[in-house]
């Protein structure tokens, strides 16, 4: 099917949370965009630096996903977000857009996942259909209507757990697009072979830089975590990929841990940037 966005977009400035300051314009936009391999209307949030509309730069921009998860404990899934527009209100380089995920039922792990898995009762992956609208309409659509930098150099992909995952997937297979990634919790569990695979052979380009992490306190979520994440990171780096894999001490599968390691995601998605 054709993939692409709705024709109109209306910025929502969040209530009480997000309303451009007088002097600046630092905010958070939301808007719905039509994800039509879904047939589908999704909201999406969009970080924006203060000066983004006078400074005259353009920006590098980081595509994530479970956006209502990143900015507001308002939207976020469990009460507790990432804590990502404070962080950038202090470090304002980046924009950020990220579209919500599909709450109902499994279809989060289905959109999020480019594979077949025995998980979660069965799943058939959409995550490739996700990617192709990100990275041939989305990405596209971002870059028309906000001061970016678009070339691969300046664009990243990150995101947790199945996001994570996604992350890793989106590095390795759209490597043209994104020369950076952070996979914070990536459910690599979900299909090892498979991603073992595409890490040996896919096309990479030099300067791929990646950030991997797990909580301590998550290997025992699932069996031999720890002895996945660390085959992964080998196999990643016989690719000569700029890797930064950390094992977090009393890292837990939490937005509140997850906003802990951002110092560590961005100084490495900054790597040859600043």
């Amino acid at each position: 099917s054709k993939i692409g966005f709705c024709g109109t977009i209306i910025p929502i400035f969040w209530p009480g949370v997000c309303p451009a300051e007088i002097g600046g314009f630092c905010m958070v936009e939301t808007f719905d965009v039509s994800i039509t391999p879904y047939g589908l209307t999704r909201r999406t949030f969009v970080y924006l630096p203060d000066d983004w509309q006078t400074s005259g730069k353009k920006y590098p921009v980081l595509y994530m996903f479970d956006g209502h998860n990143l900015f507001f404990d308002s939207t976020a899934t469990y009460g507790t977000c990432w804590g990502l527009k404070e962080y950038c209100d202090a470090h304002p380089n980046w924009i950020i857009a990220a579209p919500e995920c599909n709450h109902e039922g499994n279809k989060r792990l289905e959109e999020y996942c480019p594979y077949q898995s025995d998980w979660f009762g069965g799943i058939t992956g959409t995550g490739h259909e996700y990617m192709e609208w990100l990275t041939k309409k989305f990405k596209p659509m971002m870059d028309k209507r906000y001061p970016t930098l678009p070339g691969r150099a300046n664009t990243a992909i990150g995101g947790s757990s199945m996001g994570g995952l996604m992350s890793l997937y989106a590095l390795l297979q759209y490597n043209d697009t994104f020369s950076r990634a952070a996979a914070l919790s990536p459910s690599i569990w979900v299909a090892p072979d498979k991603l073992a695979g595409l890490v040996g052979r896919a096309k990479l380009e030099p300067g791929t830089v990646l950030y991997m992490d797990y909580g301590s306190r998550e290997m025992g979520n699932h069996d031999g975590m720890g002895c996945g994440f660390a085959e992964m990171c080998s196999k990643v780096l016989t690719r000569g990929i700029h890797l930064t894999s950390r094992i977090v001490p009393g890292g837990t599968h939490s937005e509140a841990s997850w906003e802990k390691q951002l110092p560590f995601v961005f100084y490495a998605l900054m790597y040859e940037l600043d």
